[in-house]
């Protein structure tokens, strides 16, 4: 039977998938109480996606359900207790499926990222570690890819290898995990080129603007290093605060009835001349003198403050945007109020 795309797509994809499914205000609320190293890739599989069938979507979402209810009645009476209840809603077939799925999760295998990984691939990335580091790598793949990497190896390296491998014993959990995250760093950007989803660079701006500004700086800086192109594309498509001052007055003044003058007075806080004198143009002089007054009468304010409420009008401006009262425009296009 000829297999799907939706069932060649890795976790790491699906979680992709899920984050553009429940859009990109929701998927920033989830990004935040992630690992740093988690939303770098995360957001890296999102930015890399293209399209997504309806069917691919609905196996990714009901799959995402099933597990999640699962989890929920494993945290409530244990595997066997959710395993009953999974027969009664799904059938014996199926409850054992999604309680597969559960343990595997639950038991985290140390280099499963390389279990679909194109063998010649991983050898070029490990031909060049310390045999003992290649040793443990090839000891926790698939036996097939294993095999076909040993024998790649130039005889010296494969016989000292197969030697390390032959006397391996214990290995430290902390020295897995360094070895692992190392290398996921390397063959993470070659191996999610195969992906054919849903998402693209658009799908991460709408996420990145609704993220709070440090994890938008990790993202950016992360794609700056590891995706160069990949992050200029990224950055010509986004919308900061400071770029209010590329909008035209019928925009702003449709900003303004959109947003809370506290808010805005936040937002304002250390941002340079210009920007304040865009948005203080558009304002009756009584609402100005106000604002000021409020600004001057709130004192200092935190940098983490003042970013949340500029990320509130930036999300005013991408609502605008979104239903067609303004057009953003990018790269010298012109901004319209309809």
């Amino acid at each position: 039977m000829k297999k799907t795309r939706e069932e060649q797509l890795t976790n790491r994809q699906k979680a992709a998938v899920i984050m553009m499914v429940v859009g990109p205000e929701t998927a920033g609320n989830v990004i935040r109480h992630l690992q740093d190293d988690q939303i770098e890739l995360l957001t890296l599989e999102v930015a890399r996606l293209d399209r997504v069938s309806p069917e691919q979507r609905e196996a990714t979402i009901m799959e995402f359900y099933e597990l999640a209810v699962a989890q929920d009645f494993i945290a409530e009476g244990g595997i066997d207790h959710a395993k009953k209840v999974l027969e009664s809603a799904f059938g014996l077939g199926k409850a054992d499926e999604i309680v597969k799925k559960i343990v595997a999760a639950m038991q985290v295998v140390p280099f499963e990222f390389l279990k679909k990984a194109d063998p010649s691939q991983v050898l070029s990335f490990i031909q060049d570690e310390h045999p003992q580091t290649i040793a443990l790598i090839l000891s926790y793949m698939p036996v097939n890819s294993a095999a076909l990497i040993l024998s790649k190896l130039p005889s010296e390296l494969r016989a000292d290898v197969a030697a390390r491998i032959a006397m391996m014993e214990q290995t430290p959990p902390e020295v897995i995990r360094r070895v692992e995250q190392t290398l996921e760093k390397k063959v993470s950007s070659v191996l999610s080129q195969e992906l054919t989803s849903a998402g693209g660079p658009k799908a991460l701006v709408d996420l990145l603007n609704r993220v709070d500004r440090s994890t938008e700086r990790l993202i950016m800086e992360s794609l700056g290093e590891n995706e160069p192109e990949l992050a200029d594309t990224i950055k010509n498509m986004m919308f900061v605060f400071e770029d209010i001052v590329q909008l035209d007055d019928r925009a702003i003044q449709a900003i303004l009835r959109e947003v809370d003058v506290k808010e805005l007075g936040t937002a304002l806080k250390g941002v340079g001349p210009e920007v304040q004198v865009k948005i203080f143009k558009n304002m009756s002089e009584r609402a100005v003198a106000m604002l000021k007054e409020d600004m001057e009468f709130m004192g200092p304010v935190r940098l983490r403050v003042v970013e949340e409420a500029q990320q509130k009008v930036v999300a005013a401006i991408r609502r605008l945007e979104e239903t067609g009262e303004i057009v953003v425009g990018r790269a010298g296009e012109e901004d319209v109020l309809v």
